[in-house]
């Protein structure tokens, strides 16, 4: 399978903030690759420099084929991209956004395209919606619609679902896969750990750093994580004084349980022994994405970057 994404040595500086740090990413055709990590961390930097939003202060590589720096027009005109806040015009209805931005593309058969839009993405009997009167949901599929009309090689998605109801994320995410099946290459960055497992394969971003890279399952298998359950009547109480023992590295309540993560197993025991009575069970379990992640963030620090 060819590569859509075959970049390395991406940095870019923002005044004396060093936002992407080194960055060599390889996407095949055809992909869903994730990126995560707390906000300030570069993701959104990273996608710009990508699709030739923004020139980088270093770096080489291909995109789409063609040369990363020489031909960021033409890399552009192959790319979709959906910003994070939502930037279509709100005082027009949805098949004037889309007859607007087929306009702006220069496209060939501009109405069979828009319909093709609208009935792919479940628009058509809103067509003639004005787009201020739309929910989060509807919004987030006009703004698919739109970044797709010019049938683009490469799609980028910058925390695509922020704001919108399970339902519509899940039908949102059903339309990704249907486009990646057709060999749509996506990029996407989320702070949704469901949605990073839905992606082929994730990257975690830390002060601009791509530090960890892989399938979800191959992430948490090669963490060296270690993780204990407790459940029991208000063992949530025990948050705070589990939360700060040595060898816990993260302790979070879920409803009636406890998680408590750590990468020494002996040490994690010892600070847990105290609570395993009768009214608390404690059982070892897999790690989450989370648990990891939250491991992540907390293995490396830098002052020079603030988010």
């Amino acid at each position: 399978m060819s590569a859509a994404i075959d970049v390395q040595g991406l940095n870019k500086s923002f005044g004396d903030k060093h936002v992407v740090r080194n960055v060599s990413i390889r996407v095949e055709q055809g992909r869903i690759t994730g990126f995560l990590g707390p906000n300030g961390s570069g993701k959104t930097t990273t996608l710009r420099l990508l699709c030739g939003l923004l020139t980088p202060d270093s770096g080489e590589g291909e995109v789409l084929g063609l040369d990363f720096l020489r031909d960021s027009d033409a890399i552009k005109r192959q790319t979709g991209y959906m910003t994070q806040r939502f930037s279509l015009y709100e005082d027009m209805t949805i098949a004037e956004n889309l007859a607007f931005m087929a306009r702006v593309y220069e496209l060939n058969r501009r109405p069979q395209r828009i319909d093709e839009a609208l009935s792919r993405l479940g628009l058509q009997d809103r067509r003639d919606q004005l787009v201020s009167a739309l929910s989060g949901g509807w919004k987030q599929r006009l703004a698919l619609a739109a970044a797709t009309l010019h049938e683009p090689k490469l799609l980028l998605l910058d925390e695509p679902t922020a704001g919108v109801d399970p339902k519509a994320r899940r039908e949102f995410w059903d339309e990704i896969h249907a486009l990646a099946a057709r060999g749509l290459t996506v990029l996407v960055s989320t702070h949704y750990m469901d949605e990073a497992e839905r992606c082929h394969d994730i990257g975690y971003i830390l002060y601009g750093e791509l530090i960890v890279r892989g399938t979800a399952p191959d992430i948490i298998a090669h963490s060296g994580l270690v993780t204990f359950n407790g459940e029991g009547e208000g063992i949530d109480r025990l948050l705070g004084e589990l939360e700060h023992a040595p060898g816990v590295l993260s302790a979070s309540a879920f409803g009636a349980s406890l998680h408590v993560s750590g990468t020494d197993r002996e040490a994690l025991q010892r600070a847990i022994a105290p609570y395993q009575q009768a009214a608390y069970r404690w059982r070892e379990v897999n790690p989450s994405l989370e648990d990891v992640f939250i491991q992540l963030m907390g293995r490396k620090t830098d002052d020079r970057y603030t988010s």
